[in-house]
């Protein structure tokens, strides 16, 4: 198998603080940009199985689509996400339709998927892709009903930069509960879930599967020193607020996010020798 290397960038020397660094690609034909953004979405749903985020049927990952911005791409109910292909995905509106002449075979929509990610695409215009899934150790910080701390380099991504939805009302099959979740995101790409899990909102698939990933990892250390500062008789030393600002503008942006999460995809098309090639389909549906 040859050396890993990305399909889905192009190398650019003017990027600030980027330098010869990949950059997104741009697309002139929207059907194309479609299938590229199917193909990113099946290819994030094998990384999650890869990490162990699936929890039985629980867990969905969403992708705006390009050519019909009031309908998003999502998983089919009851596919493991290790199987997930981009002609699996279903397209899905606002109001919980699935469309017809676009979608996989399977037509088995997830209601809370639907009542959560509808809500939060139409009040985030500015969200291309949204992931949540009911994670270890999200699941578990999650409970204590409180946000991160910066405590470390990496959870300075979030400084000021992630809520609370300090409510659980059971599975969410009702648009209110929906509208909640969104409204406590707010203008934040994160939410952590109390006694649920977390959430990541972003405009790029990459970066919304980098920051979730990093996410749960910050849940974890964060147990991990509460604990260990406990047995000590000592608290965590945080992060002055502004090194944790100064931090975040470097670590938390869109492009930091999506730079940090595209060697990901690398790796995935190194272990399955599968990357994105575009036939043009004249019958496509648009």
């Amino acid at each position: 198998m040859t050396a890993p290397s990305d399909i889905s960038t192009r190398t650019a020397t003017d990027l600030p603080n980027y330098n010869n660094a990949l950059v997104p690609s741009t697309f002139s034909d929207p059907l194309e940009h479609r299938a590229f953004l199917k193909f990113r979405l099946a290819q994030a749903y094998r990384i999650f199985g890869k990490y162990g985020f699936d929890e039985g049927v629980a867990g969905h990952i969403t992708v705006r689509d390009p050519i019909r911005p009031d309908c998003y791409w999502v998983n089919p109910w009851g596919v493991h996400f290790k199987l997930m292909q981009p002609e699996l995905l279903l397209l899905v509106d606002h109001e919980g339709e699935i469309q017809e002449k676009e979608s996989g075979p399977s037509r088995f929509l997830n209601r809370a998927a639907y009542m959560i990610h509808s809500a939060v695409h139409e009040a985030r215009p500015d969200v291309i892709c949204a992931a949540h899934s009911h994670t270890t150790y999200a699941k578990a910080f999650g409970a204590l009903g409180v946000p991160l701390d910066p405590i470390t380099q990496d959870s300075c991504a979030f400084y000021k930069d992630h809520s609370l939805y300090s409510e659980f009302r059971g599975i969410v099959d009702d648009r209110e509960e929906g509208l909640a979740i969104a409204t406590a995101l707010g203008s934040n790409k994160a939410v952590i879930l109390q006694n649920h899990g977390i959430l990541v909102a972003t405009k790029s698939i990459e970066s919304t599967i980098f920051f979730f990933i990093s996410l749960e990892k910050c849940c974890h250390v964060q147990m991990i020193t509460d604990q260990a500062a406990a047995a000590r008789g000592l608290r965590p030393r945080l992060i002055d607020a502004e090194n944790a600002a100064k931090t975040y503008k470097l670590l938390g942006s869109e492009i930091g996010g999506w730079f940090s999460g595209i060697p990901e995809f690398q790796l995935l098309e190194h272990e399955e020798g599968k990357r994105f090639e575009y036939v043009p389909a004249h019958n496509e549906n648009m």
